[in-house]
């Protein structure tokens, strides 16, 4: 007979398996194991009209042409290009209202989308390329330039302004949302547990890897995050809300909101093609909307430019604004409160790994809650562990947080090795982040052990800059940590020991980077050492180094 768990009610804590258990209602995820995200998506009844709105051209797109473009392009991906089940497809655009049609056409056959950042290099994409192993590739004109180094077919997204080479297209999307459903085409079974997604994500260390995600994960995320729409709005407000799409739609968040929840849940969403502060404001005004995702620097931006703003937008439909990547400050909120009165101010915190998803928080009040990520999601489990002796801790002790629950990743893509540091055999995820709960059951990010810098939301991992600095013939060593700025969050800062009788500067640095990197991987400020700081075994000592460069802010 089971033992019956003693859980505090407060802090969720259970001294029994030194666990903490999530305060939220529990979500229900389908026992049916043969369904997956479209099929779950697409029967969930809803009031919605309108899905999709492109910002800058103001193309609308219904429910009903949705789910028709889904089937119409699914039908030809099977049938013309034979596509099948298992099978991976990148998808390089920026954001688009096409962006999720194609996501859901792919997922649809049981093939699995790999997104692709497109500030990214030809380099830095031809590796994606050669670890996903993708049989074929959906890009924009403007980017399929950066395609040329691989062998993929392609599919063209939009209106065709350069000439791409041709043999290398094999057809476009406008084509194939006129293709009519054919009956007796092949239905493989698509389950729950079938991969719907490779994401790439530096995970806890290193260089990036690709993260599989199952058709079941991003069901429980649907449902872990249509519970805090209701919590937040309530039932009758779900549905009647719309959404602003500036996040990166290639990104985790981006693909569990945008993709997945919203258009499930019967929510409108207006896409911009491209972040910019007054194009933004603009859409707000003339569409609507009522909730407007964001990452903490731009919460602050909007703070200090309030007073201008207000006077030149109706920002009147505006509910709540989504902030994530990193908790807020008593001043952002405090801040926010007072320069918005008729706005709430949501966080959450989550990972690539755990499909977006792992704690947030649903109301002003628990925004309050100063420094802290929220809540544990729904469904989701958590363990602080001591890093160093591996003891489960109880609430108010720093240590590392341990994910579990039925959004987290079945692993890394062929890299048994990274999966088995990450993800041990009971499920838990190690993310990395050094953590604490506290009696309320609030999550406090206290230090990344990942090492991971976020600069505006992207992630960028110190160990590959590191390595494309140690490439340049004059220089011998080289570390690369946070550096904390207002605006980005954090950037890129680099330690160089200069060969002997070098005289690279700090902008030569830069630059070399800069050429090899997308832009937000750029290193931004140098600073020359005799030597980096390291363990015996070799470990760079990055918080020495993050010491010495804070030491005079």
């Amino acid at each position: 007979m089971a033992t019956k768990l003693t859980i505090n009610p407060d802090s969720g804590y259970c001294e029994t398996n030194s666990t903490f258990y999530s305060k939220r209602s529990p979500i229900s995820v389908p026992i049916n194991e043969t369904i997956n995200i479209t099929t779950f998506m697409s029967s969930l009844p809803h009031h919605g009209t309108t899905a999709l709105i492109d910002a800058a051209t103001g193309q609308h797109l219904s429910f009903s042409d949705f789910w028709t473009s889904v089937e119409a392009i699914s039908t030809s991906l099977s049938v013309d290009l034979g596509i099948r089940k298992g099978h991976v497809i990148l998808i390089l655009s920026p954001n688009s209202i096409y962006f999720p049609v194609i996501c859901l056409s792919i997922m649809s056959l049981g093939a699995i989308i790999t997104t692709c950042n497109p500030l990214n290099t030809k380099s830095e994409i031809t590796k994606q390329i050669a670890d996903s192993k993708p049989v074929l590739a959906f890009a924009t004109d403007e980017l399929v330039s950066k395609l040329e180094n691989s062998n993929l077919p392609i599919v063209l997204i939009g209106p065709t302004k350069i000439s791409p080479p041709r043999s290398k297209i094999v057809s476009n999307l406008d084509a194939m949302m006129k293709t009519e459903p054919i009956q007796h085409r092949i239905y493989e079974r698509v389950t729950q547990n079938d991969t719907a997604s490779l994401l790439y994500s530096s995970g806890t260390t290193g260089t990036s890897k690709g993260v599989v995600s199952s058709h079941g994960n991003f069901i429980a995320a649907i449902q872990t995050m249509t519970s805090l729409l209701k919590l937040a709005e309530g039932e009758l407000g779900l549905g009647n809300q719309t959404f602003i799409c500036t996040v990166p739609m290639f990104h985790i968040y981006g693909v569990t909101w945008f993709v997945a929840t919203l258009l499930a849940c019967g929510t409108a969403a207006v896409i911009l093609p491209k972040f910019d502060m007054h194009e933004m404001l603009k859409a707000v005004e003339k569409y609507k909307v009522t909730h407007l995702p964001l990452v903490p620097p731009i919460v602050v931006a909007l703070i200090n430019s309030a007073d201008e703003i207000k006077s030149e937008y109706d920002l009147s439909s505006l509910t709540a604004v989504l902030s994530g990547g990193a908790p807020l400050s008593k001043e952002v909120v405090e801040g926010f409160v007072e320069k918005f009165p008729m706005m709430k101010i949501l966080q959450g915190y989550g990972l690539t790994e755990s499909a977006g998803i792992g704690s947030s928080t649903y109301s002003l009040e628990e925004s309050r809650r100063y420094g802290s990520a929220g809540l544990l999601a729904s469904s989701m489990e958590a363990r602080i562990v001591n890093p160093e002796s591996g003891e489960c801790l109880p609430a108010n002790r720093s240590g590392e947080l341990w994910l579990r629950g039925p959004t987290i990743m079945k692993g890394y893509f062929s890299n048994a090795e990274a999966t088995a540091d990450t993800l041990d055999s009971e499920g838990w995820l190690r993310t990395g982040d050094l953590c604490y709960i506290d009696d309320d059951g609030f999550i406090f990010v206290v230090d990344r052990l990942k090492e991971l810098i976020k600069y505006k939301g992207y992630q960028v991992a110190p160990a590959e800059l590191e390595a494309l600095l140690l490439a340049h013939p004059e220089i011998v060593d080289a570390a690369v940590i946070p550096f904390p700025d207002r605006d980005a969050g954090q950037f890129p800062m680099a330690y160089v020991v200069r060969k002997a009788g070098s005289h690279i500067s700090q902008s030569g640095v830069m630059d070399f980077i800069a050429r090899q990197v997308a832009p937000y991987k750029k290193i931004r400020k140098v600073a020359f050492v005799a030597s980096v700081p390291k363990t015996p075994s070799g470990k760079i000592l990055r918080k020495d180094l993050i010491r010495l460069a804070t030491s005079k802010l």
